[in-house]
């Protein structure tokens, strides 16, 4: 039975507000981007300096609950734990395999790897931020070449992936095997018993982790109208700015939405197979046209360098690696991951139902993880074999024009180029509306009183939760940039991250708990 076909819209479109989660979090997210309209560069001040104060203070914090985080998805996987099936013995997925992995896959990417395939292997490999300073490999050579596919590596494949597929795990075990709600402040239950899911403690919990997800999203919705509006300047000649910003930010939100409003199953889930499609296609398009043999070269050089370094960049607080490189990518990845680690979670667990937790693991860990490896191996390695071989300067595009432009001159590059850049901002679209949907209706459903995993929230908290990230996400892009272009989206990232980073921690901890030391089995 479709998840569909099981909700009951009178009974939706009545249940009661989460006072508690929805008043502060709509105050701060619409206060947001109310001040985003009043005094934009009060905004974008207030999230720098949080960006610079949580990753400066806590970066060895999140270096070490990530490997802690990748060391306890392994074991669930691998152990006789993996056995255990979401729902009971008898439970049956609400999913076809390969629909579930599109759902899971495009949920979580959203603009990220199209964003920086090509543009964050050459930023690194040309040292354009003084990434490579510290480590002192001499730009532009073959060692910087591998430092780049092995970095991006690091930074888009099993840590990432390991902390959505964490959270997701114990949110769903606990609701449909142990009757908990579905919410973050449930997955603490092991740690502090029920009493966290009483009184004034499950408000705290589910509000900062909605704040995070919602900053993250306006993040990566302002990732992309830069990446886009980039695209469209290069291939087109129409210069970027608040304007075409200001229209791209109406398209793209308004595809997100009416998937969204759509539900799980007639707009998620075709969304999700429309984009999974495209990504697919990229790839192999890419690979048929692009230097194969060099590719597979790097990609296996770039994974010796990565296991070689794992420790070293797994344990950096940014000392070892210094600031441009640790802070500004990884540790803001790892900003970013969190920020959608809790919610990404609820998200996660109500698409899996019926599966056991190896299933789930696959799906959510193995599998997005070797294609972020695959699809930097391809995109990264082509961007350096042509910088390399001077068919075209990459390093000089980015340099010129920001963090995210290199993409469009790549793609002019490719044989039958003007095709693929429509196809990829197309793509783009697709990715972000993807992860903005299925986080819009998570959101709206935490914020509504005793939602069931196969019911879908009011569209009118569905809609004004994407309006509002819409124009957070727009101030900052217009009036935020800064050197890479999207500074101001970096900060709201982190400032996400460092909301939740805490709650993250003490998820980890009390999966750890639940699984290990308690020995659960079913």
């Amino acid at each position: 039975m479709s998840t569909e076909s099981m909700v009951s819209k009178s009974k939706n479109e009545n249940r009661g507000i989460r006072k508690g989660v929805f008043i502060p979090s709509f105050i701060v997210v619409g206060g947001a981007a109310i001040l985003g309209i009043v005094n934009n560069q009060l905004l974008s001040e207030v999230a720098m300096t949080n960006f610079m104060f949580s990753l400066r203070t806590f970066g060895w914090l999140y270096q070490i609950i990530s490997i802690v985080a990748l060391l306890f998805a392994g074991y669930m996987t691998f152990s006789k734990l993996g056995k255990i099936r979401f729902g009971g013995d008898d439970a049956k997925p609400s999913y076809p395999f390969m629909a579930w992995f599109a759902m899971a896959l495009t949920g979580g990417i959203a603009t990220g790897v199209v964003t920086y395939g090509v543009n964050e292997p050459i930023i690194y490999f040309g040292n354009i931020y003084g990434e490579l300073t510290q480590l002192g490999i001499q730009p532009g050579t073959v060692e910087a070449g591998i430092f780049a596919i092995g970095r991006s590596f690091y930074n888009w494949s099993f840590i990432p992936y390991a902390m959505y597929s964490i959270c997701g795990m114990m949110i769903a075990y606990l609701y449909f095997n142990k009757g908990q709600s579905l919410s973050v402040a449930a997955s603490l239950v092991p740690l502090f018993g029920d009493r966290v899911t009483k009184g004034i403690w499950p408000n705290i919990i589910d509000t900062l982790s909605l704040l995070a997800i919602a900053l993250g999203l306006a993040s990566s919705l302002g990732a992309g109208l830069a990446l886009v509006g980039s695209g469209i300047e290069t291939a087109y000649g129409i210069s970027q700015g608040p304007l075409l910003w200001l229209v791209l930010c109406g398209v793209i939100t308004a595809t997100f939405l009416v998937s969204s409003l759509a539900g799980i199953d007639k707009g998620i889930q075709k969304l999700s197979n429309i984009n999974a499609k495209v990504f697919y296609l990229l790839l192999g398009l890419l690979i048929i046209i692009g230097p194969t043999v060099y590719m597979l070269r790097m990609s296996t050089a770039g994974m010796a360098l990565w296991f070689q370094n794992f420790w070293g960049w797994g344990l950096d607080p940014i000392d070892i690696g210094g600031e441009p490189l640790v802070m500004w990518w990884t540790l803001y990845d790892w900003a970013i991951w969190i920020a959608y680690a809790p919610l990404m979670g609820i998200f996660l667990a109500v698409i899996s139902y019926g599966r056991t937790i190896r299933e789930f693991m696959v799906i959510n860990w193995i599998m997005p993880s070797v294609f972020g490896i695959v699809w930097f191996g391809v995109w990264g390695s082509t961007a350096i074999y042509w910088q390399q071989n001077g068919q075209l300067d990459l390093v000089a595009t980015i340099t010129e024009s920001g963090a995210v432009s290199g993409l469009w001159t790549f793609l002019q590059h490719m044989p039958l180029g003007m095709i693929f850049i429509p196809i990829v901002m197309i793509t783009l679209i697709l990715s972000f509306s993807t992860a903005a949907d299925s986080m819009t209706r998570t959101i709206a459903s935490l914020c509504t009183k005793n939602m069931e995993y196969n019911e879908e929230p009011p569209k009118w908290q569905k809609l004004l939760w994407g309006l509002s990230i819409g124009a957070i996400a727009y101030f900052m892009v217009a009036f935020a940039g800064g050197a890479q272009g999207v500074d101001g989206v970096k900060y709201l990232a982190a400032a996400g991250g460092s909301m939740v980073l805490f709650i993250f921690v003490l998820q980890v901890a009390a999966g750890i708990k639940m699984f290990l030391l308690d020995k659960v089995e079913k």
